[in-house]
Parts: C-alpha cells; sequence; structure tokens
C-alpha cells in the first residue's frame, strides 16, 4: 500500500537512525534526523568502538533498498574463529556451512556511509542539536544548548526515537502509566586497541577470521580493517583481582598483556597510549514496553532493546526492526497506529530473546571455547547438522545466517542443549563421538 507523505522526525543519526531514514523517503516521507553530537563524517573516532559484525539480517535491511553491495565494499567476511589459547597453536573453528561468514565493518566508516547514503536520498540532517523534550501526544520535539537554555519547538506527523540504549525519547515514554522498563549493566567493561597493518598494507593475522583469546574472566578479540589494521576489543571485569581498576600505569599495563597475552602484546601498537588514552566503557542490556506512543512515536533499535554485544547481533536486530517496520507499512499503509502496535508485538519477544543470547555467548566466548568439553560437543553437533541438516541447525547458525525469528533459535537451543547433555554423559564419548551410536542416539532423543 502507498502512504500519505507525512513529515518525520528521527533523534539519532547512528546506523539505525541513518537506515530507517533512507527507507522513510523511499516511501515519499519528508525526514528530518537530529543529533546532539557533531557530524561523525567531520570528527575523529571516539576509541570506544567495537566493529560490526555484518549478518544475514543486516545484509537482508540492506538489499531491500539496494544496499548489500556497496556496503560489502567497505567490510571483510570472516568465515571461521580464530582461538588463541596460552602455549597452543592458533585454531580455527568454522562458523557455518561452506560460503557462510560474518563480515567485519569498522562502525566510524559504516556510520559515515549511511550518512552520506542518507543525504543522497533526501533526508536533512541537524547536527550539534541537542533534544531535550518531546511532547508525545503532539510529536513536538524541543532541542537547546541546555536543559535550561530556551528551547526550540519543531512539530512532526510521527517521531521516531532511534538515539541508543540512554533514549531521549524513551525517557520521556518512561513517565507514562503503565511503562516497563529495565536495565542491567554487566561487572565486564570494554576497551579499544588496535593492532597496526604490516608495512606494506597486509594484516599481521589472518584477515578472514574472528580471532578470540578466550581467558576464562575476561578475553581480547580483534576483527580486520580494510587498511590492514585491526580493532581488539579487551573485554576486563571492572574490579578484582585482574580488572581495570588494577591497572594503573603504563608498567602494569605491560605486565597484564605479557602474563596473559604473551602472543600478542608485540603486535599491539602503542599499547599504554591505546590502554591509557582510550576510555573504558560499560555494557548494559535495556528491556523496555510498550515501544510506541498512539500513532505519534516509536523507537527502534538500541533505545527500545540495548544488547550487550557477544553475539554481533545489535546493528542486525535495529535493522531488522527497519524491515519488520517497512513490511508493516506496505501491508497497513497510513494506519500509523496499526504499524506501530503491530511492530512492537513481533518484535519484542525477539529482542529479549538475543538479549538472552548474546549474554550466553559471552559466557561462551570467555571460558567455553578453550574447553576441550565444549569443542567435543561442537565437533558432535556439526557433524550429525552436515549428516542431518534437516534434523540439527546450530543455534548460531540459525541467529547469524538466517532471518527466522531470535525467539525460535532460543527455544530451539534450549532443546538441542538438553538432548547434548545427555550425550556428553555417555561413556567414554570421547572415543566415540564420531561413531554410529552416538549419532542413533541423537535421532532417539530428537
Amino acid at each position: 500500500m502507498t502512504q500519505i507523505s507525512k513529515n518525520i522526525a528521527i533523534i539519532g543519526s547512528g546506523l539505525v537512525g541513518s537506515l530507517l531514514a533512507i527507507y522513510l523517503k523511499r516511501k515519499g516521507h519528508a525526514v528530518t534526523v537530529f543529533d546532539r553530537r557533531p557530524d561523525i563524517r567531520t570528527v575523529q573516532f571516539s576509541g570506544r568502538s567495537i566493529n560490526l559484525a555484518m549478518s544475514n539480517r543486516g545484509w537482508k535491511s540492506l538489499r531491500k533498498v539496494g544496499l548489500e553491495d556497496s556496503i560489502k565494499e567497505i567490510a571483510i567476511p570472516l568465515d571461521k574463529r580464530a582461538m588463541h589459547v596460552n602455549e597452543k597453536p592458533v585454531y580455527f573453528q568454522k562458523y557455518g556451512k561452506e560460503g557462510e561468514a560474518i563480515w567485519s565493518i569498522s562502525r566510524g566508516i559504516l556510520n559515515r556511509k549511511m550518512i552520506d547514503l542518507a543525504e543522497q536520498a533526501g533526508t536533512i540532517f541537524r547536527f550539534n542539536e541537542k533534544v531535550w523534550d518531546i511532547d508525545l501526544p503532539e510529536a513536538k520535539i524541543f532541542t537547546g544548548e541546555s536543559e535550561k537554555s530556551e528551547w526550540k519547538e519543531y512539530q512532526y506527523d510521527l517521531v521516531f526515537g532511534c538515539d541508543g540504549a540512554f533514549s531521549r525519547v524513551r525517557h520521556k515514554m518512561q513517565r507514562r502509566s503503565r511503562f516497563d522498563y529495565s536495565q542491567d549493566f554487566i561487572d565486564v567493561g570494554y576497551k579499544e586497541l588496535t593492532i597496526p597493518p604490516n608495512e606494506d598494507g597486509t594484516h599481521k593475522l589472518d584477515k578472514n577470521s574472528f580471532h578470540i583469546w578466550p581467558r576464562g574472566k575476561f578475553m581480547l578479540i580483534a576483527m580486520p580493517n580494510i587498511d590492514g589494521s585491526f580493532t581488539c576489543t579487551l573485554f576486563l571485569p571492572f574490579e578484582g583481582e585482574v580488572s581495570f581498576e588494577n591497572i594503573t600505569n603504563e608498567k602494569e599495563a605491560r605486565g597484564f598483556f605479557k602474563t596473559h597475552f604473551p602472543n600478542v602484546r608485540k603486535e599491539i601498537e602503542n599499547l599504554s597510549k591505546d590502554f591509557f588514552n582510550n576510555p573504558t566503557s560499560a555494557m548494559v542490556t535495556m528491556k523496555c514496553y510498550p515501544w510506541s506512543y498512539w500513532d505519534k512515536v516509536a523507537l527502534v533499535g538500541d533505545s527500545a532493546h540495548a544488547i550487550v554485544p557477544f553475539y554481533g547481533q545489535g546493528m542486525n536486530a535495529g535493522f531488522e526492526d527497519i524491515s519488520e517496520l517497512a513490511e508493516l507499512m506496505d501491508t497497513y499503509g497510513d494506519d500509523w497506529e496499526t504499524i506501530f502496535s503491530e511492530y512492537q508485538k513481533i518484535r519484542k519477544p525477539n529482542a529479549d530473546a538475543i538479549a538472552e543470547l548474546s549474554y550466553r555467548n559471552f559466557i561462551e566466548m570467555s571460558s567455553k571455547t578453550a574447553n576441550p568439553k565444549f569443542l567435543l560437543q561442537k565437533k558432535i553437533e556439526k557433524r550429525f547438522a552436515e549428516k542431518h541438516p534437516e534434523k540439527w541447525i546450530p543455534v548460531y547458525s540459525r541467529v547469524t545466517f538466517s532471518d527466522k525469528p531470535y525467539s525460535e533459535a532460543l527455544a530451539i537451543g534450549d532443546a538441542q542443549e538438553e538432548i547434548m547433555k545427555q550425550i556428553m554423559v555417555l561413556p567414554n564419548i570421547e572415543a566415540k563421538w564420531d561413531s554410529e551410536e552416538v549419532e542413533q542416539k541423537i535421532l532417539s532423543l530428537l
């Protein structure tokens, strides 16, 4: 169905806000994007990013507006994990079937590109303009230098909150009766580091792998960039014996890396400089409901469902919000109240599911990936999935290489885990893991 052109405001010029602007412009709407920050195209990156892992859901949303090919030009496909365990050679774990990969993209480079594309589509951007308040029933927004300064009023037909985990739009919605809201910080923070390219511009590590150094309660990851560098992220508890609070100077930082990451410390450029110049950032899971107010205001992406980054699905989930919204616009035309109502009913269970899966994946990446029993379980699952692809799709593949609901991936993954618990306690499983007996046992349990 076609829609009558509306005057729409989007709060937030991040990845989700920029892509939503492109979708809405394609539908014939007038779109203005407000952001309290400067134009990211004019500033240096802040040193607090984790590279993005674009997967099926994200690509599907880009494909619908013809952007998939142009974004792949600034991305690198990763078809496997590279596990770096101390005193062992690097070993590799394929992600999925042949040809399946996640794609590493610099957040800053992608965001700049998306703003360019949204501008080319006719979107107006208003940077350095801080939204302090919103009149929900009237879809009016108020901007100004500070909360106490004089405000400017703007009138719109619709407002979308794409302003992240600490959304100003959601903050106003939280004051409404029967609005549910929760936030949970994990006790692990993160810090960005860099592995520079070789002198000839090539990568120092395998460029088609997602590199993980699992160390139990903490870990280091590295994802490649198109300039030959790697963006590394150190995940470490804020407090405790091995923690950010116990690394207070360059000597302690060098000692930490020498002890826990001896095979990578030489590769990290300006280790001490990066460590003390780049901020230590927190990670939060944020849930709320409802995501909309009448036919006037809706939350999209992190403002509705912020998650920890350990499944690489934050951006993908936000992009999927947009493609789901677009399908509902096609179905319901100008009935925005129904569009918003159906959108939140469809997306809320899936947002909760990926939040749970993302937290679990931190435990898996930091602790279990170095555990021989866990690795054996994954080998058994992989062998069975290859022999019976119609009966067993691993949960990682359901999340990353599929666009089936996240809630379905969580439920089926839990059922598979119960089966594998019974398999892993079979007598002598290490010796007979690839036997007919084990295969038949899984089939019987299914």
